[in-house]
């Protein structure tokens, strides 16, 4: 399995394409826009889950792990999707949220009648004598991560909403639940699993008091205790499948312990998603907050994990943008003046370094945060919780809104813009998400107008043709710069390297060449503003502004 040729697509089923009109995307609809995917070469897609759910965070709250919301389809539509996407060579990816499940599962529903059997599956524990709840820990969403358990004495424990209760992976009954999914999967035809908030599946047994948000976090954060789960796992699941691709999301987590995760003789899994390169916008540590992007803090930080992944014989998810997160190209780029040299820059910086690339939907057509004008715009638990906590804080609603347009979550959970119509080409129901910019920025313009999605091309296609980029080392470069993050890719058994270069500003810095490099030949390998000659390589060179290029030696 070569881990670094392969290219992951993520689907948002809910906003990708509406087959029925009810405003909702579903499989039928992924189904009819297989043509457009085969275009973009990807080997393999991550769909967001599609399981029964009450939805009260967009099916991250799974009620069923076995079967297929009817909003977006049924175990038909799945077997057909995952059976034409075979046919044009790209296999399927499934999320699975092992953290916590949906209130409404039957494990906690048969737990709340007070079979014991079921009541072991949560943290159920009783208030402090003094009445307190049993831990002042804090949801992810907001308020205390404790609720009550029906009519009884007990509160069970939830990191995020209180819909979600945190499963208690002490018990091996639990965790045979999991590989028993797993499996059930993959004898559908899946090949890849990610797992959600993996690396908080390790939580004490005693659960204790912390004594401030840092703390808190370690208390149920990498322990020790979730390698040895996740080995089991792999174990008793997708391990048995030497062709299988995991990823692990990992909260807060560590180089060193992403390592211990990842290599291969650790029979763990095929890779992270790690976070620290997205909180260089965050004020103090803080996400619902406003503040310019640290560009010296993102290149550091890239650099670190490069680094120390490389050498630890580690492995990367790479990824700018997925269904978390705000719009990169309107966090890191300009997309007002330069929307799609911008939107390329990024792309090379991410898809020439070493790991595995994501291309959240969308991203390959440069979409932006929507443009909406009121709190009611959005339907997210976090950011709607976000803004009336920041409202008790003392922030004026003006205020509260601007940091939520920045950071929510359905800034990327905007439908998918197919055409320039009233709603996007999506649906001609009502969609669930209102679209905005879609009369300049969709999929039909883009195919006959625009350049984003042929450089995306190009970009997979180098991956999969260039061992420089697929197998190479990392080494950072230029670390000082202020405007450009500069690195090489090199081989061990070849004196082949590559350059690359991505000035991140719309002006044009002069940037000095590296002394061993500077009067080489060398290739242009890729060049956002479409150069291809063969150079004598300069002192220094002028970028253009979001220029990225790469020059092979």
């Amino acid at each position: 399995m070569d881990l670094g040729k392969k290219v992951i697509y993520q689907i948002y089923p809910k906003s990708f394409y509406d087959s029925n009109n009810d405003g909702i995307g579903d499989l039928r609809g992924i189904i009819e826009k297989i043509p457009y995917i085969a275009k973009l070469n990807i080997d393999m897609i991550w769909f967001n889950p599609f399981f029964v759910s009450p939805q009260h965070d967009n099916g991250y709250d799974i009620a069923d792990y076995y079967q297929i919301d009817p909003r977006f389809g049924t175990m038909q539509d799945f077997d057909e999707l995952v059976s034409k996407l075979k046919d044009i060579n790209v296999d399927v990816m499934l999320d699975m949220v092992f953290n916590h499940c949906s209130t409404e599962n039957k494990w906690f529903q048969e737990a709340l009648k007070g079979n014991k059997k079921y009541m072991d599956y949560f943290y159920l524990r009783k208030a402090k004598a003094n009445g307190e709840l049993p831990t002042n820990w804090q949801s992810k969403f907001g308020g205390p991560a404790w609720e009550k358990f029906g009519d009884t004495d007990l509160y069970y424990l939830h990191l995020f909403d209180k819909s979600q209760a945190d499963l208690n992976w002490h018990n091996p009954d639990v965790r045979k639940e999991a590989s028993n999914i797993v499996n059930f999967w993959r004898n559908k035809g899946v090949k890849g699993f990610r797992f959600d908030v993996l690396n908080l599946i390790g939580k004490d047994e005693n659960l204790i008091d912390s004594t401030d948000p840092i703390e808190e976090k370690k208390l149920y954060t990498d322990t020790p205790i979730v390698e040895k789960y996740i080995k089991e796992l792999n174990r008793n699941s997708f391990g048995q499948d030497p062709n299988s691709i995991t990823v692990g999301e990992m909260s807060s987590t560590t180089i060193e312990k992403s390592i211990e995760y990842t290599k291969p003789s650790n029979d763990e899994l095929s890779m992270v998603f790690a976070f620290h390169h997205l909180k260089v916008d965050y004020k103090d540590d803080n996400k619902w907050t406003q503040k310019p992007f640290d560009f010296m803090q993102l290149k550091q930080v890239l650099s670190k994990w490069q680094t120390g992944m490389d050498q630890g014989d580690g492995w990367q998810a790479l990824f700018w943008n997925n269904h978390d997160q705000p719009w990169a190209l309107s966090r890191f780029g300009d997309p007002i003046n330069y929307r799609e040299k911008s939107a390329e820059m990024l792309a090379t910086t991410l898809h020439l370094l070493r790991g595995t690339p994501y291309i959240y939907m969308g991203e390959e057509i440069g979409m932006i945060n929507p443009h909406y004008y009121s709190i009611h715009n959005y339907v997210d638990v976090e950011c709607l919780n976000a803004y009336q906590e920041l409202m008790d804080a003392g922030y004026s609603a003006h205020e509260a809104f601007n940091i939520i347009k920045t950071k929510s979550r359905d800034n990327a959970r905007v439908p998918m813009h197919w055409d320039a119509s009233r709603n996007a080409g999506f649906t001609t129901g009502k969609p669930w998400l209102k679209p905005t910019d879609q009369t300049e920025i969709n999929v039909e313009n883009e195919l006959k107008n625009g350049e984003i999605f042929t450089y995306y091309q190009k970009l997979i296609k180098l991956r999969k043709s260039e061992e420089l980029i697929s197998d190479g080392h990392f080494k950072a470069e230029l670390l000082d710069h202020p405007q450009v993050f500069a690195y090489r890719r090199y081989l061990d058994h070849s004196s082949k390297q590559l350059l690359v270069l991505n000035n991140f500003y719309g002006y044009e810095p002069w940037t000095d060449i590296p002394t061993d490099l500077q009067g080489k030949k060398a290739t242009v390998l890729i060049d956002n503003y479409g150069t291809k000659d063969c150079i004598t390589m300069p002192d220094s060179i002028k970028l253009k502004p979001y220029q990225s290029i790469a020059f092979k030696f």
